[in-house]
C-alpha cells in the first residue's frame, strides 16, 4: 500500500509494538546530502576530458549503479575504463566528505532511537565499499556506538539498485526477514529496490522527487522524526492500526 506523505504523530506513545525486526538505511541523499559531491565530482572529471555535464544529467544517475553511472559518464568523453571512473569519482567524494560530512538533519537522531530498542541496522548503499565504511565509522564516532551491524556496498552486488539484490542481501547477512524490515531511501532507484525486496519503504526524497508509487510512504525529512513514526509506519503498511 502506498499512502503519499505522512504525518506521524511523533508524541503518541504505544504500549504494543508491530514487530520490526531490522531498519536499513541507503546513505547518499538519506543519511548525507552528499549528492552535490558527486554532482561537482562528476562535472570535473568529464570537463578534464574536454566535455559538458549538465545537473541534470548528474541528478538523473542519482541512487543508481556506481556502474551504470561511469558508463554514462564515459559516453560523455571520458576516456578511461569504467573501474578508474568509480575510483577518481569516489576518491574525490571521499575527499570532501573528509573535509565536512553534510548529515541530513535529524538522521542521526532516528538511528540513535533504533540503536536504543537493540534493532539490528545495515548501510546498503551504491557507493563502494571504501566511501560506505569511512561514513558508517564516522557515524559510529557521532553515536559512540556501532552504527550498522553490516554494511552492503555497490561493489558487494552483481545487482544494483532498483533490483532488489542489495536489500535482500542486507536482510540475509543480518539474519532477519525483509518482509517486517523498513528501509528509508531518497531516490527513485533505492525506494524502487527497497519496495520491491518487500521492504516497508519510507522515501525521504531531496534533490529528486520519488513518485508515490514507488514508496510505501513518502516522508518530508527526518528532521523531528523517530522510532514511534516508525512503527506507525509499519502498523498502517501491515493493517495492523
Amino acid at each position: 500500500m502506498n499512502r503519499g506523505v505522512s504525518y506521524a504523530p511523533t508524541k503518541l506513545v504505544r504500549v504494543n509494538t508491530p514487530r520490526l525486526d531490522a531498519v536499513l538505511f541507503d546513505m547518499d541523499g538519506t543519511l548525507i546530502d552528499s549528492e552535490p559531491y558527486w554532482l561537482d565530482a562528476e562535472k570535473e572529471l568529464v570537463e578534464s576530458f574536454g566535455g559538458e555535464w549538465s545537473v541534470e544529467q548528474g541528478l538523473a544517475l542519482v541512487g543508481s549503479g556506481l556502474w551504470d553511472s561511469s558508463r554514462a559518464i564515459q559516453s560523455a568523453g571520458v576516456d578511461l575504463e569504467l573501474a578508474e571512473i568509480i575510483e577518481r569519482l569516489s576518491t574525490r567524494v571521499r575527499e570532501r566528505l573528509a573535509e565536512s560530512i553534510p548529515w541530513r538533519p535529524g538522521a542521526l537522531g532516528v538511528i540513535s532511537q533504533v540503536l536504543s530498542a537493540g534493532i539490528p541496522t545495515a548501510l546498503v548503499t551504491m557507493s563502494f565499499r571504501k566511501n560506505a565504511l569511512f561514513i558508517a565509522e564516522r557515524m559510529s564516532e557521532e553515536l559512540g556506538t556501532t552504527a550498522f551491524r553490516t554494511v552492503i556496498a555497490g561493489d558487494d552486488v552483481k545487482e544494483p539498485k532498483p533490483n532488489p539484490e542489495p536489500y535482500l542481501m542486507a536482510a540475509e547477512r543480518l539474519g532477519v526477514d525483509i518482509h517486517h524490515s523498513v528501509a528509508f531511501e531518497d531516490s527513485v532507484f533505492g525506494a524502487a529496490s527497497a519496495l520491491s525486496a518487500g521492504a516497508v519503504t519510507i522515501g525521504v526524497p531531496l534533490h529528486i522527487e520519488i513518485p508515490a508509487s514507488y514508496a510505501t510512504v513518502l516522508w518530508e525529512g527526518l528532521e523531528g522524526r523517530g522510532l514511534t513514526d516508525i512503527h506507525y509506519e509499519v502498523e498502517q503498511a501491515r493493517g495492523l492500526s
